[in-house]
């Protein structure tokens, strides 16, 4: 019979097959344009102050608008996906936030804009959420970070193509900005693609379709050779997954588990998580362009250094492929954070342009890795049940927090000057890196359901077999 822990050990015992590797290529397609959307504003803003006339306070409360709009994507869009599927809730955020970068083309003053760019927010953060889910409940415990790792990577080619068609097409015309805008719709193309991506397992066992999981298993098993068998004893005794859903169906409703407990502890230490790392990123690669121009900087020197920096995503990314299933999330998260803080404070005490282009590296880079973790790290720190709802509200957090972070960084530059910007964002990443160093759980190479008893797994790991399941058995009577 096919249970949580059967269905688990299946997905764990595989190598990488030809289906996760068409899941990596096709999300890795969409998180290119999400990718790129995400920064297009930045690099259209500093023209918009020239042709629309926007001030700096302008460009933050459209940028706190799609924040708002994040912070909704990622909160109901979690619990959409929950309830309809990581693949559908995929297909339909890809279309939301595709559609609104197209309408971005559009738009005339900061209203239009305001409105535009939650929408868009709400697809962007929707479709994250599910993404990253998607990829922890459908790849081997072992490679979960690494194939993260790889969807990230290449989806994160779209920042530079974003910036440097931005240096490209914004000087042609005082109208031309409205092109780089089109690009993000062509997300659309990705849709196909994950139409024919199998559900994931884990979900449709959640909701009693025990046969569609057998089949979306069969899948992924597909020319994957010879196989290990099945351990007679799974890591995770049945006990244990009746633990989780005792606990949730206790709750009244299963979104009301994620502030109880266990799972609410998480979700509080990982809302921290979210906020700072979101005020630190955002207060980065949203303004860094706008700054320069307002520091002295002419437009075209300003694009053109950003664009530079933004060739650390990719390479940020592919060093959490080495790291994060060898050494776990937990601390490469801490010591990257520090390094982040390090060549963030740094940027803003330099005037230099290889400087600057030096240091803007070092935080894009920095920040791609922390982030290819973090998106592996959060989903691992929810049961099945309110996974995506867990990471969506803890994601959708720290945009929601950062509606605010534009006006800081304004109020900021406005009142002490450029250089006050880079502390605060080191100070942001500061705060990252403690409360992961104190509150943080490890994880690596355990799988999802184990990662969800009441112990954490290192400490569980030295236990005697028996003694675990004891435990487990224990807690459910």
């Amino acid at each position: 019979m096919l249970n949580q822990a059967t269905v688990a050990a299946r997905l764990d015992r595989l190598p990488i097959t030809r289906t996760h590797r068409v899941v990596l290529v096709t999300l890795a397609v969409v998180f290119l344009f999400e990718f790129g959307d995400l920064n297009t504003f930045a690099y259209v803003a500093p023209v918009l102050t020239k042709t629309l006339g926007f001030s700096v306070g302008t460009i933050a409360f459209v940028t706190s608008a799609g924040f708002l709009g994040m912070f909704v994507g990622a909160v109901f869009g979690g619990r959409f996906s929950d309830a309809i599927g990581r693949r559908r809730a995929l297909i339909v955020a890809t279309a939301v936030f595709s559609v609104g970068s197209l309408l971005n083309a559009a738009g005339w003053n900061e209203a239009s804009f305001a409105v535009i760019r939650f929408i868009t927010g709400v697809g962007l953060s929707a479709m994250t959420v599910a993404a990253t889910t998607y990829v922890s409940e459908t790849m081997p415990a072992a490679r979960r970070g690494r194939m993260q790792a790889a969807v990230m990577a290449i989806g994160l080619f779209g920042i530079p193509v974003i910036s440097f068609a931005a240096r490209g097409i914004i000087p042609i015309s005082a109208e031309s900005w409205r092109f780089v805008f089109v690009i993000g719709a062509l997300a659309l193309l990705a849709i196909p693609g994950v139409v024919r991506m199998p559900e994931s397992p884990r979900w449709l066992l959640r909701h009693e379709r025990a046969d569609a999981a057998d089949q979306a298993l069969q899948r992924f098993e597909s020319g994957a050779g010879q196989l290990p068998p099945l351990p007679q004893q799974p890591s995770v005794a049945p006990s244990t997954v009746t633990v989780s859903l005792t606990a949730v169906q206790q709750s009244g409703s299963r979104y009301r588990a994620l502030f109880s407990g266990l799972t609410g502890r998480r979700t509080l230490f990982l809302s921290v998580v979210w906020i700072f790392q979101t005020l630190g990123f955002y207060g980065f690669t949203s303004f860094v362009p706008t700054l320069l121009v307002a520091h002295g900087f002419s437009l075209v020197h300003s694009i053109g250094f950003s664009a530079l920096t933004t060739l650390g995503a990719v390479p940020g990314a592919l060093l959490a492929w080495p790291i994060s299933d060898r050494f776990g999330r937990k601390m490469p998260l801490v010591i990257v954070c520090l390094a982040t803080a390090a060549s963030g404070f740094l940027y803003g005490l330099t005037f230099s342009a290889v400087a600057i282009v030096i240091f803007g590296f070092c935080v894009n880079m920095l920040i791609q890795t922390f982030a290819a973790l973090l998106y592996t790290y959060t989903p691992e720190l929810f049961p099945t049940e309110v996974r995506n709802s867990g990471t969506g509200f803890t994601y959708g957090i720290g945009r929601l927090a950062n509606i605010g972070g534009p006006f800081i960084v304004a109020a900021l530059f406005g009142s002490l000057g450029y250089s006050s910007v880079f502390m605060y964002i080191a100070l942001c990443w500061l705060v990252v890196a403690v409360s992961i160093a104190v509150f943080g759980p490890r994880t690596g190479k355990v799988n999802l359901e184990d990662l969800n008893e009441r112990r954490e797994p290192d400490e569980r790991l030295r236990q005697p077999a028996g003694a675990a399941v004891a435990r487990s058995t224990d807690a459910t009577v």
